[in-house]
């Protein structure tokens, strides 16, 4: 069974940064693609951003293009988010994700399409 670890959530004032990091416990497992996810008290589970393992390729919820940024290191199955710009309403618990890549259309844009989580990391962005 693949671990997903998280680290680097934190509390910061608005305007700050923060970078998420995550790691898969195996080292041989490759995904197909990873994924931030984020949950706010109330609300649901959201895609923040994903990427694809192959072509590198990264999409963004509206709400935080042109603040976070999404990448991945191959060699070390590890994926980042680099948050920028934070604001009060990107509190939530954030959750690293992945999909292996077995299914007839493999994605990361839903929490269903999900084969492995993390246990999520608490960001809090006060005004």
């Amino acid at each position: 069974q693949v671990q997903l670890v998280e680290s680097g959530g934190g509390s910061v004032q608005a305007g700050e940064s923060l970078r998420l990091s995550c790691a898969a416990s195996e080292s041989t497992y490759s995904p197909y693609c990873m994924a931030w996810f984020r949950q706010a008290p109330g609300k649901e589970r959201e895609v923040v951003a994903r990427i694809y393992s192959r072509t590198n390729s990264a999409y963004y919820a509206a709400s935080v293009k042109g603040r976070f940024t999404i990448s991945q290191d191959n060699a070390r199955n590890a994926v980042y988010l680099q948050m920028n710009s934070l604001k009060p309403e990107d509190t939530a618990l954030y959750y690293c994700a992945a999909n292996t890549g077995l299914g007839l259309s493999p994605s990361c844009r839903r929490p269903q399409d999900i084969d492995y989580w993390g246990s999520g990391t608490q960001v809090t962005v006060s005004s």
